[in-house]
């Protein structure tokens, strides 16, 4: 995992030398192990003697039934605020002390915002981590407060009261604004997206202008674009618990799901 871990969106190929430093290996420990992953698909090493992580971690992670899932659930709606926005809008997804962006949209002359897919951004400097944080466990907010609240900006979250008061307005005006957090001339915009039990599974948010201007147009085009996400999610996970198998994956057809499960029955008879 540390090896996988040194890999990020802005360094996706990394020599030997550069994967020692980041993971404080020695070089034969780390040559051994790249061995090893490279014969598992999990890296792959490129004709100039670098390595990038490998295309099996992308299939096994697509066998997920949580954020994948989501994602397709999503796509839709998060596309049809981003044509009302024409910004940035993305969906993010609690991961420990951070929210997990696991998709967005943007327009060419959005304005500044570090998001990637599969980037993490600290749950108390973006307006998606304080919609997760909100409706977070307790536990949660402790974890965030001592791993330290850095400043991106002179505008980002600096102690723990003011987080407080944050995640409060949160939860009574059901959104969340971050006013220049992580870049002053930009504003994060977010409201949660909730599964079938009710909790929080998501937060669907955009980053526009930090113009001063109000953010409740905003505001409602993610409202409407979370419940359709929420009625997305209703229908995927009503299946009858005693056939899990009849309930297609988003994204797929039910005579799709239908064929393959066939398939995979014929397989387990050994036909």
């Amino acid at each position: 995992m540390r090896v996988l871990s040194a890999f990020t969106s802005l360094q996706p190929f990394l020599t030997l030398s550069e994967l020692a430093r980041a993971t404080t290996m020695t070089p034969s420990t780390l040559h051994r192990l790249l061995g090893d992953l490279e014969h598992e698909g999990l890296v792959e090493r490129m004709p100039d003697r670098t390595y990038r992580l490998g295309l099996r971690l992308w299939e096994l992670a697509a066998h997920t039934p949580g954020a994948p899932g989501l994602r397709e659930i999503a796509r839709s709606w998060l596309a049809a605020a981003h044509t009302r926005i024409r910004q940035h809008t993305q969906l993010g997804v609690l991961a420990g002390t951070d929210v997990l962006f696991i998709d967005r949209l943007s327009h060419p002359d959005g304005v500044v915002n570090t998001v990637l897919i599969g980037g993490r951004l600290p749950l108390y400097a973006s307006s998606s981590g304080l919609v997760l944080l909100a409706h977070a466990p307790r536990t949660t907010l402790d974890n965030v407060v001592a791993a330290g609240l850095h400043a991106y900006t002179p505008h980002t979250i600096r102690t723990r009261s003011q987080l407080e008061a944050a995640l409060q307005r949160a939860r009574i005006d059901g959104y969340a604004v971050s006013e220049g957090h992580i870049h002053e001339e930009s504003r994060g915009v977010a409201v949660p997206v909730r599964g079938p039990d009710s909790s929080v599974y998501a937060a669907l948010g955009a980053v526009v202008p930090n113009d001063g201007s109000s953010p409740l147009p905003i505001v409602e085009v993610l409202a409407i674009a979370a419940k359709g996400i929420e009625r997305g999610l209703r229908d995927a996970y009503s299946a009858n618990p005693s056939t899990p198998e009849r309930q297609p994956l988003p994204g797929v057809s039910a005579r799709s799901w239908d064929y393959m499960t066939q398939l995979r029955h014929r397989e387990r008879l050994g036909e």
